[in-house]
């Protein structure tokens, strides 16, 4: 991806961990890398087809200006979030801090704290079998929309289902989502977990009946094992009610283990083959 860059914005700050610092300031030197393509631009010549550095600068310059940080990594962080946030074009953002005159008390040019963030797309898959069905998959939804570092792109329509795995209870109502997050897949399943907690999940019987189910299928091509998170999720090869409403908005995302698409996995499913 092309890239956009801005060096050595000398900005006057009060960050640091000494009261002194909080309350006197000094100068620290902002840079950022910005991740976008700038195809469109080079072709037309017009601003408005690209990112406008000096209005990132501006920003930049009013973000660490207002604010107070402890540490350059709140600081880093808090700087990227922004730029994302405030310009749609960028997809990726590397952040540069630097403290010329950190109270080290050891002869050095400056410390600095570099940190990169980008939105990530993934897809999640969401379920219900208790009370208002619909309504609790739109409540989802909606405190998806709500989240400041998640955009929801589209969302599948609904299919009911039959239960798997514990049959005495009801149908479900099942369906996916695609977003674009910033977050990390540990943080995107502490957001899913606190709607399904929203929402009044609990977790009685395994795969027994629930108000709401959030589970994370994919994220980009990662493939992540912890204890309690496995991204591509174990089971989306072999559930249709997974592959049906995730074909819908994104037949040709790619399963990193298997390397096979979404709509291969479902026809594989449908004509009863070894996924």
């Amino acid at each position: 991806m092309d890239k956009i860059c801005i060096k050595g914005l000398e900005v006057f700050g009060k960050h640091g961990v000494l009261p002194e610092e909080n309350a006197l300031g000094q100068k620290f030197v902002i840079s950022a890398t910005l991740f976008c393509d700038t195809r469109r631009a080079g072709k037309s010549d017009r601003l408005e087809d690209s990112v406008n550095y000096a209005q990132v600068s501006e920003l930049l310059k009013a973000e660490t200006e207002s604010h107070v940080f402890r540490l350059l990594e709140a600081l880093a962080w808090h700087l990227a979030k922004e730029v994302l946030l405030h310009f749609e074009m960028v997809q990726g953002v590397t952040v540069q801090v630097e403290k010329p005159w950190a109270p080290v008390h050891l002869p050095l040019d400056t410390v600095s704290v570099q940190i990169h963030r980008e939105w990530h797309q993934a897809y999640l898959g969401v379920g219900s079998n208790l009370g208002d069905r619909e309504g609790q998959i739109h409540a989802a939804v909606e405190y998806l929309r709500q989240d400041e570092l998640t955009r929801v792109v589209q969302v599948s329509k609904l299919i009911e289902t039959e239960p798997v795995g514990y049959t005495e209870q009801d149908d479900f109502l099942n369906g996916a989502i695609e977003i674009s997050t910033l977050r990390s897949p540990e943080e995107l399943l502490e957001l899913t977990q606190g709607i399904e907690g929203k929402l009044k999940r609990e977790r009685k019987i395994h795969w027994g009946p629930r108000t709401i189910d959030l589970d994370i299928l994919l994220y980009g091509r990662e493939v992540v094992q912890r204890e309690n998170l496995c991204i591509p999720h174990i089971e989306m090869e072999r559930r249709m009610f997974v592959l049906e409403p995730l074909c819908q908005i994104a037949p040709y995302a790619v399963h990193p283990l298997s390397g096979r698409r979404v709509q291969e996995l479902r026809q594989a499913l449908l004509d009863g083959k070894n996924v």
